[in-house]
């Protein structure tokens, strides 16, 4: 029976489908509501600092440009012979390695040299290997009477870094090359040294002058007076002897160390009298034909006396490759100090000619420095903008963000250097947006919200989260092509990409991870926000204001909107215009202020010195 009421319903509580935080909301979650930020932030800053002093330091980038030269004697040959009999040879045999991209060689008298030229980035070992077997297996292509193949490899870590000049007024240009050559054997005791030489003038030389009608008056030939001062001049072993149980080694001969022992060799029989050598040759003891000179000049200044033309040789010492070169430098000037008093004496002078060990330490530290100078002109910006409290986890994250970049390179085996130090200070005003993006975001939502509570901190985060990392990508994309560059220049720049790419990477995981959590630690009151946002108000009524006094003329008026493109279509030919009248000099990379010059003088060939 129906009485005409109703019984309610039983009302079922609305429930609002559960919104997924996302990447970034579920990362700013996890660092936000544990211990894990502090701790994150300690082990990126001690990463960094490592990173810091065990990344090598250097002028440039390593470019891996494998040159190998191939040295082959054919005594007794013309240059025309040496080149159809040996060099053509080993140019079609070198051409047909994968990854050759030249092939050159020089042809003199008796003597021939092919160097091979690998494509940059090519590792050495591997195409030092595939030329020796080459070699090998094509020994039957050398010509009789041809030396043995004597192959070296040349690199960029072959060239001098570092030299060293002894010099003195009372001791002569062969006594100083002992010296060197001492000193040499205690420098490649430093570590990490590489390929060395000495450049020095005329050594001290034995010298034996035939005469030829003498020669043959006693019937003898210059081969018999040759083999006769090599025989002479050696030690063989000839047996071996046991005696009270010891054995014992038989050595007969000894070598020549006087002139007069070489004027009294024998070298034929005349008419049963024996032919000595200084019957038919002039033996002498001095300075050789010089092939190279080196004299040292100095101005006159403080605690340093005017040096005008000394005897002197230079040692030149190379490092191998990926070492740090300020380190091996600062060894091998402390190794060199150790010496003097020693294996150097007192009458001989030291000076150090080059060292690209300071040289690359004075440019890293000068880019460090304009690195530190970029970040805070972006921190006073922000402080101006957006206060203190948002330039307070800028100041924080971005040196961060370095310093663990600058630990990426050390394991992806990239030095510090010009190039990629220009990578960090061309992507400092990129790396502040991630950071920027959450801050302004989050000072909204509390401001929208009317609380600071962390779930809005939270949500904030995930709001923005996909569009910064779809930002971030987008400027990794942009960047990473120019790692793509083939030739030289790829390799060369190719730490911009790679470091640039790696430092994005790490901005949107510390705006998602360590941002929030210092936003709590220097979190604003809402009074404070709503100052922040009455003054950004009064900033956007005076740049609409500007704009719209500037370009609603532009706009409504023909005659100011074509003025106006006209300009821009001028100042964009002029622009162009600097380039072919050379106001603005064009180059690949800026110059280097070197307080070294060179002076090379060509004389006409066969010259002598």
């Amino acid at each position: 029976m129906h009485n005409g009421c109703q019984t309610p319903e039983p009302e079922i509580p609305e429930t609002r489908p559960s919104r997924s935080l996302g990447l970034a909301g579920s990362i700013a979650k996890i660092f936000v509501s544990s211990p894990l930020a502090p701790l994150l932030l300690i082990v990126l800053l001690a990463a960094g600092i490592l990173g810091l002093i065990s990344t090598p330091r250097a002028s440039n980038p390593q470019i891996s440009v494998p040159m190998i030269d191939i040295f082959v004697g054919y005594p007794g040959h013309s240059p025309a012979e040496v080149s159809r009999m040996v060099s053509d040879p080993l140019e079609r045999m070198m051409s047909e390695l994968p990854g050759v991209r030249h092939v050159y060689s020089v042809s003199n008298r008796g003597e021939s040299m092919v160097t091979v030229r690998f494509q940059v980035g090519r590792r050495m070992g591997p195409s030092l290997v595939e030329v020796y077997n080459k070699l090998a297996a094509n020994m039957n292509r050398i010509p009789p009477g041809a030396t043995h193949p004597l192959v070296r490899a040349k690199g960029i870590n072959s060239v001098p870094f570092m030299t060293f000049t002894l010099w003195s007024r009372e001791v002569g240009p062969a006594t100083l090359n002992e010296i060197a050559r001492t000193a040499l054997q205690h420098l490649k005791q430093v570590p990490q040294t590489g390929e060395s030489f000495i450049v020095h003038g005329p050594q001290e030389t034995l010298t034996v002058d035939i005469h030829p009608g003498r020669l043959a008056a006693y019937g003898i030939t210059p081969q018999q007076v040759a083999q006769t001062i090599k025989a002479s001049n050696a030690q063989t072993e000839t047996g071996r002897t046991d005696v009270q149980n010891m054995q014992m080694r038989i050595v007969t001969g000894q070598f020549l160390r006087t002139p007069a022992e070489v004027r009294n060799l024998v070298v034929g029989v005349y008419e049963g009298e024996p032919v000595y050598l200084f019957q038919v040759a002039q033996v002498r003891l001095g300075p050789s034909d010089p092939h190279s000179l080196v004299t040292y000049y100095q101005k006159a200044g403080k605690n340093q006396p005017e040096v005008d033309g000394a005897p002197a040789v230079t040692i030149a010492l190379a490092k191998i490759a990926g070492s740090n070169g300020v380190t091996v430098a600062r060894a091998l000037i402390q190794k060199m100090h150790s010496l003097e008093g020693t294996v150097i004496p007192g009458n001989v002078h030291v000076s150090i000619t080059r060292d690209n060990g300071k040289k690359a330490n004075a440019k890293v530290d000068s880019l460090l420095f304009k690195l530190f100078v970029a970040t805070a002109a972006v921190t006073l910006l922000i402080l101006l903008a957006l206060g203190w409290r948002a330039a307070a986890v800028v100041v924080i994250t971005i040196p961060l963000i370095l310093l663990i970049t600058v630990f990426s390179a050390w394991l992806l085996g990239i030095t510090i250097n010009r190039v990629s130090l220009f990578g960090l200070i061309f992507s400092i005003g990129i790396l502040v947006d991630d950071s920027i993006v959450i801050v302004e975001n989050v000072y909204r939502r509390w401001l929208q919200e009317g609380t600071t509570s962390t779930e809005t901190l939270i949500d904030a985060v995930r709001e923005v989260g996909n569009p910064t990392i779809l930002a971030t990508f987008t400027v990794i994309a942009a960047l990473l092509p120019m790692g793509f560059v083939g030739g030289m220049m790829g390799p060369y720049m190719a730490p911009i990409p790679v470091l640039g790419s790696v430092a994005m990477l790490f901005s949107l995981f510390t705006a998602f991870a360590l941002a929030p959590w210092l936003m709590l630690r220097f979190k604003p009151s809402l009074k404070t926000l709503e100052r922040m946002h009455k003054g950004e108000h009064r900033q956007a009524t005076w740049l609409r204001k500007f704009f719209r006094n500037t370009l609603i003329p532009l706009i409504r008026r023909k005659f100011y909107g074509r003025l106006f493109l006209g300009g821009i279509v001028v100042a964009f030919f002029a622009s162009l215009a600097l380039f072919l009248v050379e106001w603005v000099p064009f180059t690949m990379l800026p110059h280097g202020n070197s307080s070294a010059f060179n002076v090379v003088i060509n004389m006409p060939a066969g010259t002598a010195m």
